[in-house]
């Protein structure tokens, strides 16, 4: 059966999110392809506002959705990240990672759901108009 998109979020009949993830992380590596063609005449902080722009806001765009999406999924979402923040910092592929997310403010997939969660647990998430 055919996912059919639903405001930008792909659901097929088996609900893994699978065409979702995946369309995301083509999509993002084809703006990443695309940001890497004018990296050099860029400062950082552009760089860093097209990242946030055209990658960051893709993955974090229905990401409650995701909350039990399989490893695989997860690390496929992960890689888009790391892949954006060694753009950034031009960086090898064999680098350290970790740093250059939390320099760069880019959390862990997971630890955004972990944060969505606690802000429902503690009030403080946005209100929603009924």
């Amino acid at each position: 059966m055919e996912a059919l998109p639903t405001l930008g979020v792909y659901v097929n009949a088996d609900v893994t999110m699978k065409v979702h993830v995946t369309t995301i992380v083509h999509s993002c590596f084809a703006a990443l392809r695309r940001i890497r063609s004018v990296r050099r005449v860029l400062p950082r902080h552009a760089l860093l506002t097209l990242v946030r722009a055209l990658i960051v806001s893709k993955v974090d765009y229905c990401s409650s959705l995701l909350a039990r999406m399989s490893v695989q999924l997860h690390d496929w979402l992960q890689s888009v990240l790391s892949a954006a923040s060694r753009l950034i910092f031009t960086t090898r592929r064999t680098d350290h990672i970790f740093l250059l997310l939390r320099d760069l403010h880019l959390l862990h997939v997971k630890f955004k759901l972990c944060v969505l969660a606690y802000g429902c647990l503690q009030g403080t998430s946005p209100m929603t108009s009924t």
